[in-house]
């Protein structure tokens, strides 16, 4: 780009002396060729000026990178970088500034075959992936480095198969989307984890959308420090609200996020609050003493087998806590709520995700009889999430398995933290009231098949060194989760990841005395009741009873 602009600069200012001559003298004993030899000769002592300038401090700053300035350095780790493209430009980039790093980058992969023989920062592009045992073997290279910004969950796991093939370890350089705030630096060089092989596009934000509605407002987030809670408070505080107010019961898990907020975000007001979603009488005193005008509802239980022996648990804090936020909206003025909903909610078989379902009609009778921008977000698992199966695969990684699968042909949908604290900040741009919001999340994934993805990805091999077992399927657990259920209209949205749902509509008196008598159970802790009256409100729930 700075040859480019010098280009036009020096083109410019020779137009313009041609163009002052023209008019003066008409060129009147004054050769043609001149104006080419001025072009040349600016462009060349200029051009050679900044360039030398730019070789100084280079010099001064790196021995790396530029062939005819390198030094040896004993210390130094042979790297070999999968990846021609921005990612492994910007990671080149970095390296060669920081002769601290004690990096040497000795060629780089790429498969796109009009790269090689190309150089990038005086690096060779050197072959394809189907070459990469033998240069990592002839270039003795010490660690190789996967920089692809963007690719498929079948390509991601085939740089990480042949990575492996090598013996070589090897780490990867994330999405610039993905690295939220600062640059991107190499001290973002990571292991891989799972969430890299899903193979998904990151979620683009219309930040201008998410910036309207955001910025210098006060903004309630429950759950807040939750996986998801405290991702979504943390992309939040980028758009400058005039308050972040942090609600959430665990003690530990809300002064944890309001000290790395305040790190982060020094400036800003950010207000804790201890205490449960549905304490009516706490939460009414929030809402009234610091008025939030926009509300993320992401406060739940949310693990299937828990709820279904502490099913009262679920109507308390779910159902109770939903409908106890959503009034407090209505009553003060909120301009969005956010509910944030779960696939379980789809053909509920668990009392999770029936208490999620009624948490969706909640919202939009709500949204609808009051006309007011209330929306619920439909999440897959999202990976690496407290409790979630990644981590738990990973513990048992640890102490040298098994890993514990429920089923052969059990699949999920999966999201990553990232993606769903992206999709709840979009679904708040984009909804006008009444929808429910779903990412495209492409095929779902086994989970057999996730274990041992998992299995390699530690250097083992699956079903050798770590073993998988099959346990059967958890009370409430099905074989296949859903996404939409029939009869919900699917519409399209200015986003073209993201797609809305109309849902059924349902009586807001009758919807509300059922509620009423499903507390009043609730309070006798008798489970079979609790499902039986979730049944009549979700009448596609199917409980199972325990005798």
């Amino acid at each position: 780009y700075d040859l480019i602009n010098l280009s036009r600069a020096c083109l410019m200012s020779s137009a313009t002396i041609a163009i002052v001559l023209l008019i003066t003298i008409r060129f009147i004993g004054f050769p043609r060729s001149v104006f080419i030899i001025d072009l040349l000769l600016t462009f060349i002592f200029v051009g050679g000026f900044r360039m030398g300038i730019r070789l100084h401090y280079h010099r001064r700053n790196s021995s790396k990178g530029i062939p005819f300035l390198q030094t040896a350095d004993q210390n130094s780790k042979r790297l070999l970088i999968i990846g021609a493209g921005d990612g492994g430009e910007k990671l080149l980039r970095e390296i060669s500034e920081n002769p601290n790093l004690h990096y040497e980058v000795a060629g780089l992969i790429d498969d796109n075959v009009s790269k090689l023989r190309q150089t990038i920062h005086g690096v060779p592009v050197l072959g394809t992936l189907d070459d990469i045992g033998e240069i990592a073997k002839n270039r003795k290279v010490d660690e190789i480095i996967i920089a692809v910004q963007s690719t498929s969950a079948m390509e991601m796991k085939r740089m990480v198969s042949f990575s492996e093939n090598t013996g070589l370890p090897y780490k990867i350089f994330p999405a610039l989307g993905k690295l939220i705030e600062g640059k991107v630096t190499v001290s973002a060089l990571r292991e891989v984890r799972y969430e890299d092989l899903l193979g998904r596009k990151e979620v683009e934000l219309d930040m201008e959308q998410i910036g309207g509605y955001l910025t210098e407002k006060r903004v309630m987030v429950t759950g807040g420090a939750g996986s998801i809670g405290s991702e979504l408070c943390r992309q939040i505080a980028r758009f400058n609200p005039a308050m972040l107010l942090i609600v959430d019961m665990n003690e530990s898990g809300l002064y944890e996020t309001e000290v790395n907020l305040l790190a982060k975000f020094p400036e800003m007001q950010i207000v804790a609050v201890l205490g449960m979603v549905h304490s009516k009488s706490v939460m009414d005193r929030v809402f009234r003493r610091h008025e939030p005008q926009v509300v993320f509802h992401a406060a739940a239980y949310k693990h299937v087998p828990m709820m279904e022996v502490n099913p009262c648990e679920a109507v308390f804090n779910n159902i109770i806590g939903t409908q106890a936020i959503l009034f407090l909206c209505l009553a003060n003025g909120v301009e969005r709520c956010v509910v944030v909903s779960s696939d379980k909610a789809v053909r509920p078989t668990n009392v999770m995700g029936a208490s999620k379902r009624v948490d969706e009609i909640l919202t939009q009778v709500c949204a609808r009889k009051y006309n007011r921008r209330f929306m619920a977000v439909r999440f897959g698992n999202v990976v690496g999430s407290v409790g979630s199966v990644v981590p738990l695969f990973q513990k048992q990684i640890e102490r040298g398995g098994p890993l514990t699968v429920t089923h052969p042909e059990a699949t999920r949908y999966f999201m990553t933290i990232p993606e769903a604290s992206s999709l709840i900040l979009q679904a708040g741009a984009l909804g006008k009231g009444g929808e429910i919001f779903i990412l495209k999340m492409g095929t779902p994934i086994r989970i057999a098949e996730m274990a041992r993805d998992m299995i390699s990805l530690s250097g083992f091999k699956p079903d050798e060194e770590i073993q998988i077992r099959y346990i059967g399927l958890r009370p409430g657990e099905k074989l296949h989760e859903e996404l939409i259920t029939e009869g919900e209209g699917v519409m399209a949205t200015e986003h073209e990841k993201i797609l809305a749902l109309r849902g059924n509509s349902c009586d807001p008196k009758e919807l509300n005395a059922q509620i009423d008598e499903l507390l009043t159970i609730a309070r006798t802790y008798d489970a079979t009741d609790i499902k039986r009256k979730l049944q009549e409100i979700v009448p596609e729930y199917t409980p199972q009873f325990f005798t």
